[in-house]
């Protein structure tokens, strides 16, 4: 199976930079693991939405969408589940 390409919005990345220190490793190496399985254990398809996906790192939740057709994972939001679906 072809790997995906990342691509991280600069809003996602200032979130990330945000969260607590302890959080950040383990949600870098989850997104990172994304470019080889792009759908993981856990993961949910939001509702009313086209190709957008959650997976979730305890109480944080990482925003992404799939373009299976050219290879590209966006992450776009990073935040804690209360926040992270306004």
């Amino acid at each position: 199976m072809a790997k995906y390409q990342l691509r991280i919005k600069k809003s996602a990345e200032k979130e990330l930079a945000q969260l607590p220190v302890h959080y950040i490793l383990s949600i870098r190496n989850h997104i990172v693991s994304l470019a080889d399985t792009p759908f993981p254990s856990g993961y949910k398809k939001l509702k009313g939405f086209k190709n957008l996906y959650r997976t979730r790192i305890g109480d944080y939740r990482v925003i992404y969408t799939v373009e299976q057709s050219i290879l590209i994972i966006e992450i776009l939001k990073i935040g804690n589940r209360k926040d992270v679906y306004k």
